[in-house]
């Protein structure tokens, strides 16, 4: 399979409010940017966008090092959260609905076909290819 790194991030001006999300493919010597946005949105929404998007973009399964800054997307992957909300018919262990299930799933699939390692960043950072996304996201956010 072909190793792929991607960085991802999402921004939102209120929560709800104008959001916009950012990602960056880098294989070999190839990079691509990918962006996109929403009028009303969450920014746990646009994180999760970011990802699903990155990866499907990927023509055929490949091994992904995966880099957020998001905690809500790192553990609910990493830790198992969104299998089991959806295992539990999308129910948090506290009961309480899960929030984004469309997304989550549509995440959980795109994991199961790619081999995604992840790895949480500090957001605001050093991090060039991050703070590139943050940028990316911003920008489409202020398109609302």
């Amino acid at each position: 399979m072909k190793n792929v790194t991607i960085y991802t991030d999402g921004a939102c001006s209120g929560n709800p409010g104008p959001g916009g999300w950012g990602a960056i493919l880098l294989y070999g010597k190839y990079k691509k940017e990918l962006s996109g946005g929403e009028a009303r949105t969450t920014n746990n929404r646009m994180e999760l966008t970011g990802v699903i998007t990155a990866l499907s973009a990927l023509k055929e399964p490949c091994t992904v090092e995966l880099y957020s800054d998001s905690k809500y997307v790192i553990d609910g992957l990493g830790k198992g959260w969104a299998k089991g909300w959806r295992a539990r018919g999308w129910i948090k262990s506290d009961k309480k609905p899960a929030q984004n299930p469309d997304l989550w799933g549509k995440l959980l699939d795109l994991c199961a076909y790619h081999a995604v390692n992840l790895h949480w960043v500090k957001g605001h950072a050093e991090n060039e290819f991050n703070n590139r996304c943050d940028e990316l996201a911003v920008a489409e956010s202020r398109k609302f």
